[in-house]
């Protein structure tokens, strides 16, 4: 069985392809999983794609991450600007963390220029869209493999 993956999205994205496309682009969230799905597929490793609008779901998904991922990417939306208990989760977790935006966060108004994810993750991808994930999963792979070379 393949190495996952766990990608958690945060609130709001489940609108994407109709929420504010200037901003995020006209993808679906289904479409970026399928995009997910591809490149994780092409790396050897197989993807849990998840999407929630409750700050609960998402920690506890994190915390389910633990356990069974080898990477964990991050979308956590309007909660990365907000969430401490997201960010407790993610500094628990001895994978690698990548956070991802689909818009340039530091474009944007100045309160979405402070993440809390940020202190968590190894890096930050932020402003090209849905290509973002596939360049946060390469990231992630890249770390454990660094990580298994020693």
């Amino acid at each position: 069985m393949a190495q996952t993956i766990h990608i958690l999205n945060g609130p709001n994205l489940n609108l994407l392809g109709t929420r504010e496309p200037e901003i995020y682009g006209s993808e679906t969230l289904d479409d970026l999983r399928k995009r997910c799905e591809r490149k994780a597929d092409a790396l050897g490793y197989g993807v849990v794609f998840r999407q929630s609008n409750h700050e609960g779901e998402l920690v506890s998904w994190v915390q389910d991450a633990r356990e069974g991922a080898a990477g964990l990417i991050v979308n956590a939306g309007a909660f990365t600007h907000t969430s401490v208990a997201l960010l407790d989760a993610l500094l628990a977790c001895p994978m690698p963390i990548v956070e991802v935006h689909l818009s340039n966060i530091f474009r944007r108004e100045p309160f979405r220029h402070r993440s809390y994810v940020s202190k968590a993750a190894k890096g930050v991808i932020c402003g090209f869209g849905g290509l973002g994930y596939e360049l946060a999963i390469e990231a992630v792979a890249a770390s454990i493999a660094q990580a298994k070379a020693g």
